[in-house]
């Protein structure tokens, strides 16, 4: 089982001809709404890939939050662990270009709520990987990731957007994942480099970096690794990132080695780009299966 912990928006997306500078107001067509917020794209993305997802977190009881939750419950994710708040459900501002370069602002709202005791520790165990972000509060997930490494759970962390976690919390995880800001944020208050060997040699845990166009790479205990991009069209990088990690999860939870997981991972991040939207373009088990046999 997979339990995520983690951060649920509505996503208001902008297409526009190009990303506005600071204090440029540029006009586009149309706006539309998706769910999203990284944790619950995450969540998303495991359980299309055939997951079984448990997600634990908090939304508002205003108009946005229905909407918010309308994927991870077509996705299958168990919400009886979701929190019904007073204040207002996390929601983001995704502006995109015709290349797929984004800017993204966020209102993090009961995102801020979710509290790790809605976890209970019978979910919690060897057979249990556990995924988190930083869009929730921070304490709170330490405090998660604590419980769960005493109870011998897997923990995968993505460490996004870059965040202070408590040391031994974040010495805790067993794989973590950063993309080239966040791990050059993590190197620099670290007093080491940005890259996987160095965080990993500072860590000690397996280390992802994702390089966007240029692949990635992976450091462990046997060494440092790199892999290229699956080929596809960009159209929209907007959860490219989330997609990686939350299939990364599921393919380690069912079985896979670190190599085949992040191979997996990388397809389906890949075949992400080639769709428009946040969550709505997270690839289902078989396209990905499809793209990895091709």
């Amino acid at each position: 089982m997979i339990v995520c912990f983690g951060s649920i928006n509505l996503d208001l997306v902008f297409p526009l001809p190009a990303l506005p500078l600071p204090g440029q107001t540029v006009l586009g067509k149309a706006m539309h709404t998706e769910p999203g917020g990284k944790g619950a794209n995450q969540a998303v993305a495991a359980a299309r890939d055939g997951g079984q997802v448990l997600f634990a977190g908090a939304v508002g009881q205003d108009a946005l939050a229905d909407q918010a939750l309308a994927l991870l419950k077509d996705a299958g994710v168990d919400l009886s662990r979701v929190a019904r708040t007073d204040t207002s459900t996390g929601c983001a501002s995704i502006c995109v270009d015709p290349q797929g370069g984004n800017h993204i602002a966020v209102a993090s709202g009961a995102n801020l709520l979710a509290v790790q005791s809605q976890v209970e520790d019978a979910l919690l165990g060897p057979s249990t990987t556990v995924l988190l972000q930083a869009e929730t509060d921070l304490a709170e997930t330490a405090t998660l990731i604590r419980r769960a490494k005493a109870r011998g759970a897997r923990v995968v962390l993505n460490l996004a957007p870059a965040a202070k976690l408590a040391d031994d919390a974040l010495r805790a995880v067993d794989v973590l994942v950063v993309n080239e800001d966040e791990g050059r944020w993590l190197g620099d208050s670290l007093g080491t480099g940005g890259d996987a060997a160095a965080l990993h040699a500072a860590l000690g845990m397996a280390v992802v970096r994702t390089l966007g166009g240029d692949g990635l790479e992976v450091a462990t205990g046997h060494g440092v690794r790199t892999l290229p991009v699956h080929k596809v069209e960009v159209v929209d990088t907007t959860a490219a990132g989330d997609c990686f990690t939350g299939v990364l999860a599921a393919a380690l939870d069912r079985g896979l080695d670190l190599n085949a997981a992040i191979r997996r991972a990388t397809v389906a991040a890949a075949l992400c780009c080639a769709k428009a939207g946040s969550q709505g373009s997270l690839p289902w088990a078989a396209a990905t299966g499809t793209a990895l046999a091709a």
